[in-house]
């Protein structure tokens, strides 16, 4: 199998190309072999990707373990740029069919170097039912009582569940203990992604996340989006807003006119190779 190894922010994913969304089921297996690092490639994730009937492109990602989430908000400006550049595409604004519907990335060229890509992510989902999220009732400011206390949280959905707490001082938080248990919490039946997070300012907001499926990662795109947008819900933030996670900043725009959010950042590729995946499955 040949593959390609790109990062967003160090959110890392190794991308193979195959035929057809449904032969991409039989990578899931590998994922976790694939992933791991210290008998495998290393990655948070196993994206496959190919041309599609309907859209540009389609993008499907198994976590490091095994599990396939909706959507991956650095994984998809990886797949931005590794389809301009291997030429699957021909222009720099593209459809991408995603589980969580089609995704609109835009690469941006200066002076022949592909610099950034933002993505349109469409609008956040409030609906607690739709998050998933059990219960009635508001997804803003929502208590629930852990091991380690009382935590507040607000509730978003980017095409994947996400649990926002903000804190005083993120270098206090223990995500790795903290992370799991809310990421497994029973008002969440898909489970969720849980990003912890400092408002510095209005335009500005430190990160830390524990992604599902993949435990504590250098960033998350989708998480930086529904933190924006939870950072509105709460009154923390404007619209607009830098984030600055752990591999780098992403920066993240709410707009009021369309109530999409539009995210834009770098997307890099390490290195391309082989590998003989059945000397690699678990």
């Amino acid at each position: 199998m040949n593959f390609v190894k790109m990062h967003g922010l160090g959110n890392d994913f190794v991308i193979v190309e195959v035929n057809s969304w449904e032969e991409a089921d039989t990578l899931q297996p590998y994922a976790q072999a694939v992933c791991d690092r210290n008998f495998g490639i290393g990655a948070d994730g196993l994206i496959a990707i190919g041309q599609d009937p309907e859209m540009d492109v389609f993008m499907r990602i198994f976590n490091s373990d095994g599990s396939e989430p909706e959507m991956c908000g650095n994984g998809i400006r990886c797949v931005a740029r590794y389809v301009y550049e291997h030429k699957l595409v021909n222009k720099t604004s593209m459809a991408v069919r995603t589980l969580a519907g089609p995704i609109y990335p835009v690469v941006k060229i200066l002076e022949g170097q592909l610099v950034s890509v933002t993505v349109d992510m469409g609008e956040p989902v409030l609906d607690r039912a739709l998050i998933p999220m059990t219960g009635v009732g508001n997804n803003v400011k929502v208590k629930t009582t852990t091991s380690h206390g009382e935590i507040e949280f607000t509730a978003v959905s980017m095409g994947n569940p996400h649990c926002i707490v903000f804190v005083p001082d993120i270098t206090e938080i223990p995500v790795s203990l903290w992370g799991p248990e809310l990421e497994t919490n029973g008002l969440f039946p898909a489970k969720t992604n849980v990003e912890f997070v400092q408002v510095i300012g209005p335009s500005e907001i430190e990160m830390r996340v524990w992604e599902r499926g993949a435990g504590i990662t250098l960033a998350c795109g989708t998480g930086a989006c529904a933190t924006l947008v939870a950072g509105v819900l709460n009154g923390y933030t404007d619209r607009a807003a830098t984030i600055h996670l752990l591999g780098g900043d992403l920066f993240i725009e709410w707009k009021e006119e369309d109530n999409h959010v539009y995210m834009t950042g770098p997307a890099t590729e390490v290195f391309s190779g082989h590998i003989n995946i059945e000397k690699n499955k678990i």
